[in-house]
């Protein structure tokens, strides 16, 4: 109890909530409620805490969790030993992260007998402590004592190695040292990026990075990821450079903040010179390679972190685009010598008529295509015609304007839109699209797709696997299980964010309905194809294995459009009817009257009808939703116009105004889509003149802009753009980079060694270490 109290007033410190907010909602959470419905309907409980914060303290509680299961098996183990004191226990008890845990069980960690321990065995342990304490000591003749031929100490350089390495696992196993050296380490440490010899040709994607180096606290993500990968791939070498303004090399800054932690003050006599080399040797070979591995370990994990959150970040703005509504849609998957699949789809999104074209080369039937769409088109009396953005796709957009003219007189509101296709061809081979289509080829599939996302983008991606939609960086370089974990509570915010119409929606959406799962979701579909349309909420708990818990999350998710009970409509919960119907009888209405009635609901004070069980937050809510019940919080549906005659990169020229669609944000920019198969970026500092320290604040994926064309490279398809349409040609941005390979088509924004290395703040020198150290430690480095 007192542990789980602990983590409680810890997450409400790092939330800046109140500590039983957190309380409540840990008992939620454990009660099996979902975040979507903590979120929407127990403001009361949490005090209002919204779905970020709830990822974040659901983040943090299994975090705490593991870090006091950790510590529970650390406490044990010390114990059993018999070494547990009590100011070590406080220690533990007081650790709030696993670095720091990890590092005061070191010395009691269980471990392979090293050489310090076989030191220990021989007997040479008091030498090391007579050593450490008696500085005038006759250093030879006292190791002369602990002769021990028969554990190969046969000489007394080798019991004073023996020595010198008790002494070295003793100082590198000391937490507050590693905590002292760990925060030099985080402040002055830079990573250094050098090319592996021969590596010049086949890593020249990487080239940036060749000689390279950067302050490792500020190494944005997407450029420690482009590292670390150039290191898998054997390109690059990676190494941490502790004490960068250390021109001499004459030892480094840690080995002081070792010497001043054991305060040894050394001096000149023989067994300070000896000691000088134990803290050498400590710093060089026990701390410094650990320290190396820990921080790019830390850097890598930090870098994940960021890309999973631009990532999700993406991912959400995506899913939460306007959908351009119920309109019968041709969807046009493009290809050339393959042909242009067509998928015609009704305003429910059931394909009714698919086909495949050539209008493109070889086969150039062009008019014979238009003439097969423009029959399909009247046909179905198609509204939307959906052009996928892939290869083709600006010939095939022309294919569809001539549609829209020959068709003009008999469907004169037909509009095309470009839309991406990423992931279509994920969904086409999906078991799920094998299913509901197992007579249609995988390609015609992928046309179905593409017009359906037109019509409901979120309805229609979540069918894909997040990660496979592409709005990410280095997504196959992070840990998939976290990216997998972040991706899926987008997704599951997201669909219960807008809500699910529960006879239309297929059983992948179903699925990210709070409280559903995939086995619950196809029994929803199941029953509704054996007993027909769903008309009031109650008839989920006929669903099999819908038991009284799922249906308690998921029911205010799932909409129930002209049922018998208007407010099966909104995201009133079922649980809140009476209170619904206690406020139309105080009105004198009937709850069809009540629902959509904006006059008279501004009459009603939600303070009227708070009871034990509805607090104000809960009624404020259910009076707003009354207002407008089922309102649809995506925006206004609008989409780019692309400029005619610009179909590739060589058809640009700067200083053009093009408009596009922002297809991905990232932490230096955002990428759009001008049509021309190939992205361009528009780098932060041109999003807008105001200075920017997230580009996510002034875009989203998925928004129209215009922008101005500043460079472009043709031969390696790299485009730079600028939202501030004022920015001249040439007037490039000192912020600015040139794009480069090495960071996977976007932008290098570090510097190189050649150009501005970072400034590091001159290390103090430490009297205590004097000349006699630097005389010692030139000696041992020859």
């Amino acid at each position: 109890m007192q542990m789980t109290h602990n983590i409680a007033q810890i997450i409400a410190q790092e939330l800046n909530v109140r500590e039983q907010q957190v309380v409540s909602t840990i008992a939620l959470l454990d009660d099996g409620a979902t975040v979507p419905f903590v979120a929407r309907y127990r403001k009361e409980a949490t005090g209002g805490l919204d779905d970020t914060q709830l990822r974040t303290l659901f983040s943090r509680l299994g975090y705490l969790r593991d870090l006091n299961d950790r510590r529970t098996v650390i406490l044990s183990s010390i114990d059993t030993q018999g070494k547990l004191t009590p100011e070590l226990r406080k220690a533990l008890f007081d650790a709030d992260s696993k670095t720091l845990l990890e590092d005061l069980y070191l010395p009691y960690k269980p471990k392979r007998r090293t050489k310090g321990q076989i030191a220990i065995e021989a007997g040479i342990e008091p030498l090391a402590d007579l050593l450490l304490n008696n500085r005038q000591a006759n250093i030879e003749q006292e190791a002369g004592k602990f002769l021990n031929a028969t554990a190969n100490f046969a000489d007394t350089k080798l019991v004073l190695d023996g020595a010198r390495f008790i002494v070295m696992e003793r100082f590198a196993e000391d937490a507050a040292l590693l905590q002292k050296v760990r925060k030099h380490l985080s402040q002055s440490s830079v990573l250094e990026s050098k090319m592996v010899k021969g590596k010049e040709k086949e890593g020249a994607k990487f080239r940036d990075y060749f000689e390279h180096s950067e302050p490792l606290n500020k190494i944005p993500s997407h450029r420690a990821l482009a590292m670390l990968r150039g290191r898998n791939e054997g390109v690059l070498s990676l190494n941490m450079n502790a004490d960068p303004s250390n021109e001499s090399k004459q030892g480094s800054y840690c080995e002081v903040i070792i010497a001043e932690h054991f305060k040894l003050n050394l001096g000149s006599s023989d067994v300070d010179a000896w000691l000088k080399t134990v803290v050498t040797a400590t710093w060089r070979i026990k701390i410094a390679l650990q320290m190396e591995t820990e921080f790019i370990s830390k850097m890598r994990e930090l870098a994940e972190t960021e890309a999973i959150k631009v990532f999700a970040r993406n991912l959400g703005d995506l899913l939460m685009a306007a959908p351009a509504g119920a309109k019968a849609t041709l969807g046009l998957d493009p290809g050339l010598r393959s042909g242009v699949k067509v998928a015609i789809v009704n305003n429910t999104g059931k394909l009714v008529a698919h086909t495949t074209i050539f209008p493109h080369a070889p086969q150039n039937q062009w008019d014979k295509s238009v003439r097969t769409l423009a029959n399909l088109a009247k046909m179905h009396k198609v509204d939307l015609i959906a052009v996928g953005n892939g290869t083709a796709s600006r010939e095939t957009d022309k294919l569809a304007a001539e549609l829209i003219a020959s068709v003009k007189d008999e469907l004169p509101k037909i509009t095309k839109i470009m839309v991406s296709e990423a992931g279509a061809s994920v969904y086409s081979a999906s078991e799920f699209a094998a299913n509901e289509f197992p007579d249609l080829d995988v390609s015609i599939r992928g046309a179905v797709s593409i017009a359906r996302r037109l019509q409901d983008p979120l309805a229609e991606l979540v069918k894909i696997e997040p990660k496979a939609i592409g709005v990410g960086q280095y997504q196959h370089d992070v840990s998939q299980s976290l990216l997998s974990l972040s991706l899926e509570g987008v997704v599951e915010d997201c669909v219960n964010s807008v809500g699910v119409d529960l006879n239309m929606a297929s059983a992948p959406l179903l699925a990210q309905v709070a409280g559903l799962n995939k086995t619950l979701a196809r029994n929803i579909v199941t029953y509704r194809d054996e007993n027909g349309e769903f008309t009031e909420r109650k008839q989920l708990l006929k669903v099999a294995r819908l038991g009284p818990k799922a249906y308690e999350q998921a029911a205010g998710f799932l909409r129930i459009l002209k049922g018998a009970n208007p407010l099966d409509a909104s995201s009133v919960h079922p649980e809140a009817y009476s209170l619904v119907e206690s406020i139309a009888k105080a009105k004198g209405q009937a709850l069809e009257t009540l629902v959509g009635n904006s006059e008279l609901l501004k009459s009603v004070k939600a303070e009227d009808f708070i009871t034990e069980v509805f607090g104000l937050p809960t009624v404020t809510d259910i009076l707003a939703e009354l207002d407008k019940p089922g309102r649809d919080p995506r925006g206004e549906f609008k989409t780019a116009v692309f400029k005619e005659g610009i179909e590739q990169v060589k058809d640009l020229k700067p200083e053009m105004i093009l408009e596009g669609v922002v297809t991905n944000v990232t932490n230096f920019g955002a990428f759009v889509d001008i049509g021309v198969h190939q992205d361009g970026l528009v780098h932060i500092s041109s999003l807008t003149e105001k200075f920017v320290s997230d580009p996510h604040t002034i875009v989203k994926a998925g928004d129209v802009v215009k922008v101005k064309v500043m460079e472009i490279d043709v031969e390696r398809k790299r485009i730079a753009l600028s939202m501030r349409l004022d920015e001249k040609v040439g007037e490039k941005s000192a912020s600015r980079p040139s794009p480069s390979p090495s960071t996977g088509g976007k932008p290098y924004t570090g510097n190189n060694k050649t150009q501005n290395r970072p400034k590091q703040k001159a290390q103090p020198a430490n009297a205590a270490m004097g000349n006699a150290f630097a005389d010692a430690l030139a000696k041992l480095k020859k």
